[in-house]
């Protein structure tokens, strides 16, 4: 089997779990960018990103492709942004075919939400088989007890190292 870990990072912390889960069970990492550039301080940054969310935009993703196909496991990682999955994420579901797959998701936050992010996550991605997922609350201030977290769950999904 051969996996991906694939997240959209607003200010690092998702990126630091996804960067631990990547390599404790050896899988690519693919991190999200887009054209669309939100504004990281004040009001201005839950005004935008709750608009984004609300209005259902799928912001244009500058990546390389990504070849799906060869991948037999998928970790999505997201920020949860009012009560659901990054904007950035729901632009990966749209324009790569996600079906089949054995799922695993992550979402990172500042106190609460992942429940429905989890949720509507699983509902966007119909057709594959979810493995589990896990919720950190602010990895960057709370680091040392969040990647002992994720290197112990992503060990937990039984993916051999050999992918």
């Amino acid at each position: 089997m051969k996996a991906l870990v694939v997240y959209f990072s607003f200010e690092g912390n998702t990126k630091l779990v996804a960067k631990k889960i990547s390599e404790t069970i050896n899988a690519d990492l693919v991190e999200l960018k887009t054209s669309k550039v939100y504004p990281k301080e004040g009001i201005g940054k839950f005004f935008w990103g709750g608009k984004s969310v609300i209005f259902g935009e799928k912001p244009e993703l500058i990546n390389q492709p990504i070849d799906m196909k060869q991948y037999d496991v998928i970790i999505i990682g997201t920020p949860v942004w009012a009560g659901t999955f990054a904007p950035p994420i729901k632009s990966l579901i749209s324009q790569y075919p996600i079906q089949g797959k054995k799922i695993g998701m992550f979402a990172c936050h500042g106190g609460g939400g992942a429940a429905k992010c989890f949720e509507k996550l699983k509902k966007a991605l119909p057709g594959n088989e979810f493995l589990s997922v896990i919720d950190f609350v602010e990895p960057l201030r709370k680091s040392d007890g969040n990647t002992t977290k994720a290197i112990k769950w992503a060990e937990g999904l039984n993916i051999s190292k050999d992918i």
